[in-house]
Parts: C-alpha cells; structure tokens; sequence
C-alpha cells in the first residue's frame, strides 16, 4: 500500500498550489480571522501544461502528472446546439449521441468498449457552445482509447446507418421526456423563447424539439459531420501519467492521418434587449409557487463577466446571500432562493428563483423580492461579500481541479472559447480584483433594462408535444454516393494492467474512544472529514419519521450561539463546506476544507456536530422547508416510486422512503425537545467513528480532533436503539401511481434479497451489472438500445447493512410502459434460465472491473466513501487490493448461480408512476394484480 501522492511540489507536481505554512490551530470566536488570506490560494493554483498543433489542425494540450497511472483523454469540438441551423434543433446533441455507436474500425457500442477497457468518468456532453467526449482510462489502455477517439473523429460516416440513426433518435426524445416529466421540466424551452428574439442562435434548447428531432436525416448526419468534425475543429487534452514527447507520438500516430476539415465560426450572437418586461404564468404539478426573473447579459469573455458571478452570488448564490437572509431566513415567506449567472461564450443570462412557501401570498413576495434587487442594484454589495465570494470561488476551483477530468476541462474551455489554456488564471485574477463599486455599477448597466418574469403556478400542465409515430427522418435515402471508408492499422492491445496499491490506511482513537480511520492524499492541499453515527433513517421511530430530517436541517442552521447567517459567513471565509445527511444506515456530518484553513474549519464543524442550538424560529423555518420538501418528494416520478416500492418491500426500521423526508404529520408536531432527543440518543461520541482523508498527516491532524472532539462525553441518557427490519410477506402485483399528463412512466420492481452486512457482495454485485447495473447489461440494451424505449434502464442491489434489495429502474415512453414490464420479465426469465452468463459477457466483466480499479480512488471523495462502506461491511483496509485478483478468477458458473439463488422475478413487487389512463390498459395482460393510487394519497 502507498501513500496516494503528490501533485503540491515535488518533480512529480502536477497541479502547482501555494505551500502553506502550518497554522495556529487554537479555536476562536472569529474563524474567519484566521483564513489564510485569499492572496495565498490564488497565487498558487497553476495547470503547468504543454501545447502543440498537428499538420492537419489538431490543438493537443498535455497536462503530466504522474501520481496515478491513468491517464484522462478530452476531445472538445467547436460545435454545438447555437450552430444548429432552424428547423434542426436538437441535432448536436442527437449527433453525440451517434458518435457513441460504433465507427468503421470499431463497430457497436462506444460506451461498451469504453467501459471494457475500465473507462471512468466517462461521457459526452453537448451544450450551446460545444460538443466534447471524456474518459479517464489506465495508462495501458490509453492508445486503444486514442484509436477510438481518432476513428469517430476520421472514421465515422461510414458506420452511420439510418437503422442507427432511428434507434438514437428514440433514444434521444426519451432523454427529452425524462426531463420534461419533472417538476419545472417545461420552463427552460419558456425561459429561451422569451428572453432571446426569433433567429438567434441561443433561442432553442439544446434537447430540441420532438418535431425538429423527428425530422432529422441522414443527409443532415453526413452533412454535420463533415462540416463540423474536422480535427481543426477541435481540441484534445491529455491529463495525467504522459509526458509531451510521448504525447506527441501517439496523436501522430492516431490523429495525424485524419485530413483537415472545415471550421465552425461561432454564431455571434448579440446580447438583446428586451423592449419592455415579459410577464408570464405556467402551471406545473409542483408544490410551490416559483417566482423566477432573467435578464440578458454578456457572455464569459465580457469585461463585466467577475463582477456579474459575484453579484450572482451575494444576491442569491451563498448561503448568507442577501435574498436568503431576507426571505428565507427574514421574513420566512421563502422556502428557498437562487440566483445564478449562466455565462456561455456568446451571451449569458442573469437569475432570480424565489420559492414561495406554501400559504404565503405570491404577490407580496414577488414585490419584496423586487424591493431587494432595487436595493441590492443601488447600492452594491459590501467589501465583506465580495471577499467571501472570491473565497469561496478560489476554493471550489481547487477541490474541482483534484480530478484530472476537471483539469482538461478547465484547460479545453479556455483554449477553446479564449484561445488560451490558462484563461482560468485570468477569470481568478479577475475575480480577486473585483470591487464593491464596480459590482454596482455593472449591475446598474444590466440590470437595470427589463427582464423576463415568469411565475409557475401548482395545476394542470399545458399540452404536450409528443414525438411522431412515424419520423420524417426515417425515410431512407441515397448514400453517399463520393464517400469512400479509409483503411487504417488495427485497433491496438491493452497492455498489463499493474494492480492497484489502495492508499496506506491509518489510525487512532481519541481520549473519549473515538476511532479515528484516516489515509494521506497531497493531491491538493484541502482535508475531508466525515464524523459518522450508526443511525441513518433507520434511527427514526416508526412511530415519527422525519425527526432525524429536521434535526438535521437545523444543525448547519444554529450552534454554539451562531445564527445561520453566522456560520454561513464563516465557512464562506473560510472557502469550507459543512454538510449533514444520512443514509438508510449512517448519519454523516461532512467537512470539506483547505487545510491552511483547517483549524477554524474544524471548529465549525465541532459546534455543528456537539453544539446545535435548535432555536425555535429556526426549527419553525426548517420545519416548513422540510414539508416544502416532502411535497415535492411526491410530485416527481422517482419521489412517488420510493415512496410505493420500499413500504412494499420493507417494514420496520427500513419500511420507508430512502429520502428521509419521513411524515409530513409528524414533521409539523415536532417540537424542539424530539430534536434534542434526538440528538442525545443517536449524535454522541460512544456511537462515532471520524474518517479523514487529507494532504497532512494523522499525527498533524490527531491533536486536532483531540481537541475538537476528544473531550466530548456521552449524555446521561440511554443510546438509540434502532427497530428491527422486518420483509413484508411476498405480494407480487403493480402498484400503479397516476400521475396525470406524464410523457414517460417510472418502472419499479424490486425483491429484497438474502443478502446483508458482511455478506461477500462482490459475485453477485458481479453477476447483477451483467443483467442490469451495467451500459451494456442485457436489460438497457434491450430497452435502450435496441428498442429505443429509455433513456436508460438499470437494475441493482442496494449496499445497505441489513436485507439489500434488487432494484430495478426504468423510465420509459408512457405508450410502451406494459410492453417494457414485459420486456423486463423476459429479460430476467431469459438469463435466469438457460441463457446464463455468456463468454463475452464473462471476459468483459473481467476486464472492465480489474481495468477500472486504477481510477475509481482518483479522488479523495471516493477514498472517503471506500473507508466509510468498508467499515459498514466489515471489510479488510486492503479489500479493493484483493478484489482484482477475485475479479480476475469470476467464472460463468458462479455469475449465474449467485444471481439465480438471489433473484426470484416471481417474487417481484412493481410499481409504475405514470398516467394511469394512459397505463393502465397496458397494465391487463401482465396477469398480476393492478392497485391505482393517486399521487396525493402518496
């Protein structure tokens, strides 16, 4: 085992932070008095990277950093959904999604070969300004990935079918139906219509429209390939185990070949303005009234883009911003608020969203919302606001640059959109350079011009444009008739991959019996900490669920005699974040720090986790958020799912929603003295262990935790005691949960296994991803893949310490939801009986669970968690060390049995979130029991 190393310093360093000189960590009524001063971070956070240009217009970008033998590959095109011409919106996006299916040297599914090789953090994005494909692969396998990269880019229209063409067009309206089927998921196509006029190119989202999608051609893929993925179109970075030299040879190699194309000029696009304020009012099924305004601003490179990020923050972006304090924690007419620049390269818009609480008059909030954009427009914010906000900033930058997929990004976004890799340098400095009084008068220059006003109400929605029967764009045409496919030498081996070195795991206890598990990351100078509890959810009485919710909510709200702004304030000085949450299983507070800043940090996170104040005001204000909450829980799709699923699976202690939400009776009678029960029965030192994960040592940071939490006692009072999980009697049938006017429907099925704690999970963890949990598991190939029906449909086993349950999840078209029920039972029949594991499958399964351990600890979030679920699991330290090898051994025989002996179709419980006039025909021919629920009584 190692140390996970060194990106701060060193000839290895990769990423160049400031070193810090170790600071006096004495607790003090100030914690912001003692942060390292902004100057400091910010002039040490550098990308040192190399640049070259291939013959034929290929920018490369190499970033070396050799802590980790993987290496990151970033393709960015210089195209995206505003270089859509009308009548075509959506075709960016369609057309990444035809680049992940197979090209003339490398046929059938990218992400599956991805994913083989042991791909992490993988994807392709498309947005207004660009269309970019990612992953981080182990060194070995980087020259396969490049020769993928290089044949989509080069050798691509020949592997294009309509057949292909088809299946992702389905493919994409489900993506599109998933996300109009959420609360709100209509306003975006309202909000670009009326703030940008007929013909510019940012009007249209970049989903598009089912029309323009059903509409799409081959002619227009061969024509947007060849106009737009050209290698002088685009931009590779490589971040990570490579140097330049080697860099060089292998985009030569790989990329070289591929003749220039043409290249994308950017629309240009003005920013508008508008002639007078819009005023709009839609209706949604959602819980609350939402007030939301926009304004049309410059773009990302404008002069005035720092002052507009920090207006957007002081407004309504920190937690102590000024709409907060207002109306959420003021006059608590609010039950939240956000405000948000969208800088894009062309133009941006500014954002107000103010959530009315339930029974709170609508109008007279939105008129003392407007009160305090007057206000704030007029006068500005204080020094003090702009401080934490570049604080705060340069924080979030460093820990987003841990992972080497943020760094290419930030390096591609600069070179593509400023023609400068280290832009981000500029943003910073900017940023450090803002002034109170220039905030005030950019706000004054653009926000001062009318906005657009939209309000949406609770009620029906409008009509819904659905997809065509029968596309256009289906039509077969004539080929290409010039087009010739280009032979190239085959796709390269991977090599042998070295086995992965987890992270030398340390430990202590603190003078009161506290364990403390900790490992040493110098990736990036910043600290984690987890303080975790043994009650989670679980911890609920039966007979109150949500208390442990509300106690939680008001623990970051209140303590040691700090009000909420307070400690928001300081942790904002401090660039910290403070969290506090919970599993079925484990109630987590989270600390995320720079470490110059630890000291102060850490003694927030003491008084939030030992000293919560749970004033009345404040548990009466995190009371109506958690209702707020609970409402709009059961107005969306997966809300209502759990909410029917787990009660049918479970009862006792995990007989309930994942959420947490818990009752919306209980939540209201709850008082201040079931908080502090609460927190005495279950948040106490005999019931914690503290997990740190950080650049500095233990022994630097044990004196630390001593102090902070080393003198704590347990209280005089009796330690929770949670109830006993019970499986409810097998009842297999469809719970079906109208939702009127839904595009898609949610499909739920589970089972809860024979399966918990310490039971070895990793067999039919194994198995499982082969049938459900993987891209390419049998179930999302046939509902996606091959029938276009989903987005994406999974199934999985839940990592709970008690019964687990086998999941499954898929959301599909709501004309196709008795069908896919269908498919999903055939599916299971299939593999459970005579059509096992294949060899295919077996070597696949092999190969992308040892290839993708490299990666999977890349960050110290994951190192985190891994420490976390091997405590809950019982685990060895070295357990990810001794699964390649177990991986490596997995045979058909095993696969099949592990999941045949878990998993009992038969036994499945369903559950389907859709219209039920819609579904419930299609529901008949299943021959299970059918129960309808509103989605109110849910």
């Amino acid at each position: 085992m190692r140390l996970f190393t060194g990106i701060v310093g060193g000839a290895a360093a990769a990423l160049i932070l400031a070193s810090y000189p170790a600071t006096v960590l004495a607790q003090t009524s100030d914690p912001a008095a003692q942060a390292a001063p902004v100057s400091d971070l910010l002039a040490g956070v550098r990308i040192p990277y190399e640049t070259f240009t291939l013959d034929n217009g290929l920018t490369v970008i190499v970033h070396e950093d050799r802590s980790n033998p993987i290496v990151t590959v970033s393709v960015w095109y210089n195209v995206g959904s505003k270089d859509e011409p009308a009548g075509r919106t959506g075709f960016a996006h369609l057309f990444e999604h035809l680049m992940f299916g197979g090209s003339e040297n490398a046929p059938g599914s990218y992400i599956t070969r991805l994913q083989g090789m042991g791909a992490t953090t993988l994807n392709g994005t498309t947005w207004f300004d660009r269309t970019n494909y990612f992953e981080t692969v182990s060194t070995p396998a980087l020259e396969q990935a490049l020769f993928l990269e290089s044949d989509r880019m080069g050798h691509m229209l020949g592997a294009i079918t309509q057949e292909t063409l088809d299946l992702q067009r389905g493919v994409v309206q489900n993506e599109k139906r998933q996300g109009d089927n959420q609360p709100f998921g209509m306003t975006e196509y309202a909000i670009l219509e009326n703030l940008f006029p007929e013909g510019h190119p940012y009007r249209h989202s970049t989903i598009g429209s089912m029309a323009d999608l059903d509409a799409a051609s081959m002619d227009d893929v061969r024509q947007w390939f060849t106009e737009n993925y050209g290698p002088n179109n685009a931009i590779v970075v490589l971040a990570g185990d490579i140097d330049t030299a080697t860099a060089r040879t292998l985009m030569d190699r790989y990329f070289g070949p591929i003749p220039r194309g043409p290249v994308n000029t950017p629309a240009e696009a003005p920013v508008p303005v508008l002639a007078e304020a819009i005023e709009q009012t839609m209706h949604d099924r959602v819980p609350y009234t939402s007030i939301q305004r926009y304004w049309p601003v410059p773009g990302m490179l404008d002069g005035d883009a720092a002052e507009l990020e920090v207006a957007a923050s002081v407004l309504g972006g920190l937690a102590s911003s000024r709409l907060d304090n207002e109306l959420v924690r003021g006059d608590e007419t609010a039950v939240s608020v956000s405000t948000s620049y969208a800088s894009f390269h062309r133009i941006g818009w500014f954002d107000v969203t103010v959530n009315v609480k339930p029974g709170e008059d609508a109008d007279a909030v939105r008129a003392r919302m407007d009160q305090i954009i007057a206000d704030f427009i007029a006068n500005g914010p204080t020094e003090d606001e702009v401080n934490r906000v570049v604080t705060q900033t340069v924080a979030q930058r460093i820990y987003r640059l841990e992972q080497l997929n943020g760094r290419a990004s930030t390096l591609a976004e600069g070179a593509l959109y400023a023609g400068d890799a280290s832009h981000y340098r500029t943003e910073l400095e900017d940023l450090a350079a803002v002034t109170p009084a220039a905030v005030r008068q950019v706000m004054q220059t653009w926000l001062g011009r009318p906005s657009y006003n939209l309000t949406v109400e609770p009620g029906e929605r409008e009509a819904y444009e659905n997809a065509a029967t029968a596309p256009s764009g289906a039509a077969e045409r004539a080929p290409v008739s010039d087009y010739q496919a280009t032979a190239r030498p085959p796709m390269p081996e991977i090599g042998a991959m070295p086995g992965l070195d987890f992270p030398d795991v340390t430990r202590a206890t603190l003078s009161n019996g506290i364990e403390v598990v900790a490992t040493q990351s110098a990736r990036i100078p910043s600290t984690r900490v987890a303080v975790e509890f043994d009650a989670g959810w679980a911890a609920d009485s039966l007979e109150a669920p949500g208390i442990e919710g509300l106690m939680l909510r008001a623990s970051t709200e209140g303590a040691d005699g700090m009000d909420a702004n307070q400690l928001a304030q300081a942790r904002e000085s401090l660039g910290a974040s403070l969290s506090a949450g919970a599993t079925m299983d484990r109630t987590t507070y989270g600390l995320t720090a720079v470490s110059a800043n630890l000291g102060p940090s850490l003694d927030l996170l003491a008084d939030v986790v030992r000293r919560p104040d749970f004033e009345a005001g404040v548990i009466d204000r995190v009371r109506d958020q958690q209702l707020t909450a609970i409402q709009a829980e059961r107005s969306s799709p997966g809300g209502l799912g759990n909410n029917a699923l787990y009660p049918a699976l479970y009862g006792g202690s995990y007989g309930r929603s994942p959420s947490g939400l818990g009752n919306a009776d209980v939540v209201t009678a709850a008082d201040r003295d079931d908080l502090i029960a609460f927190h005495q029965a279950w948040i106490r030192p005999d019931n914690a262990r503290i997990f740190v994960v950080s650049d500095r040592p233990l022994a630097e940071i044990l004196p630390e935790l001593e102090s902070r939490f080393g003198t704590w006692t347990a209280p005089a009072t009796a330690r929770g005691t949670k109830a006993a999980v019970s499986v409810n009697a097998v009842q297999p049938r469809i719970i079906l949960v109208d939702r009127p006017q839904s595009p898609q429907s949610l499909i739920l099925g589970g089972q809860v296994l024979d399966l918990a704690g310490a039971d070895d999970r990793l067999v039919i963890g194994s198995g499982v991803e082969i049938l459900g949990s993987a891209f390419w598991s049998r179930i999302n190939t046939d509902l996606r893949e091959t029938r276009g029906w989903s987005y994406g449909s999974r199934s999985n086993v839940s990592n709970l310490e008690g019964p687990s349950a086998y999941v499954i999840n898929a959301p599909v078209q709501a004309d196709r939801t008795g069908e896919a029920i269908a498919s999903l039972m055939a599916v299971h029949a299939d593999f459970l009986g005579g059509n096992g594991v294949t060899g295919d499958e077996l070597t696949r399964i092999r190969e992308s669970s040892t290839r993708r351990l490299a990666g999977m600890f890349e960050v110290s979030s994951a190192v985190l968690g891994t420490l976390q679920s091997n405590a809950l699991f019982q685990r060895p330290d070295n357990y990810w060390e001794l699964a390649g090898p177990r991986y490596e051994g997995l045979t058909a025989d095993a696969l099949n049995q592990a999941v045949r002996e878990a998993v009992d179709p038969s036994q499945f419980v369903w559950v389907v979130v859709g219209d039920a006039s819609v579904v419930r025909p299609q529901l008949e021919s299943l021959g299970l029991p059918i129960e309808v629920r509103s989605m109110d009584a849910e």
